[in-house]
């Protein structure tokens, strides 16, 4: 019978703890949370009233997933490089992928379609940051006023993703969806602008050294 080294011995609590980690109830719901994007985006290609409250409904499950897993991780002290890695990956395909389908079936429109550039683009901006900034050993920590903006970004998304059959409940929702929506891009250009100096001071200063 062959006999079971040290080495061997710590390579499988290396690989029980990777798998631990990997099926921690933090990154569960990270992967819950890119799950409901096509189950969101399906939505938009059903008709009737139940469509808009199914879509509501898998978007506002996948926040509160968004808060849970990052309380859950900390409670539990679950952190994990995947998790770190996908919860932000997570966060913008569920955002870009309702602001896309609002925009297709014209929830969205005229100026407003300038609102979800502006929140798209601060998206990518702050990916190509973290990808730059994290070759530096840098973090990008996010403010309080990225996490209002956050808050309120996802509350009009939710009032948009309820049109036509949220107006028919308070006449002013698919309004106040695009009121929030544009105080969000507001907001995203200031924190934005915000992500963008530092990054540029980075680069700056890698450029001097």
């Amino acid at each position: 019978m062959d006999q079971i080294t040290p080495e061997d011995q710590i390579a499988q609590r290396n690989q029980t703890a990777r798998e631990d980690r990997t099926l921690s109830l933090p990154n569960l719901l990270t992967y819950g949370r890119i799950a409901a994007v096509p189950a969101l985006v399906a939505c938009f290609f059903m008709e009737g009233d139940t469509a808009n409250w199914l879509a509501v409904g898998i978007f506002v499950a996948a926040g509160i997933t968004d808060f849970l897993d990052g309380y859950v991780a900390r409670i539990w002290a679950q952190h994990s490089a995947l998790g770190r890695m996908l919860d932000p990956i997570a966060d913008k395909l569920l955002v870009s992928a309702a602001l896309m389908m609002l925009a297709a079936n014209q929830t969205i429109a005229g100026w407003s379609l300038w609102a979800a550039v502006i929140i798209l683009s601060r998206e990518i901006l702050v990916s190509g940051l973290r990808e730059f900034l994290g070759e530096l050993s840098v973090g990008v920590p996010v403010t309080h006023l990225a996490k209002y903006k956050t808050t309120l970004q996802m509350i009009a998304i939710a009032f948009l993703l309820s049109h036509p059959a949220g107006n028919k409940v308070f006449e002013y929702t698919t309004l106040s969806g695009l009121t929030l929506l544009w105080i969000s891009a507001i907001l995203t250009l200031y924190t934005g602008y915000d992500y963008l100096r530092a990054g540029l001071q980075h680069a700056f200063d890698t450029e001097d050294h």
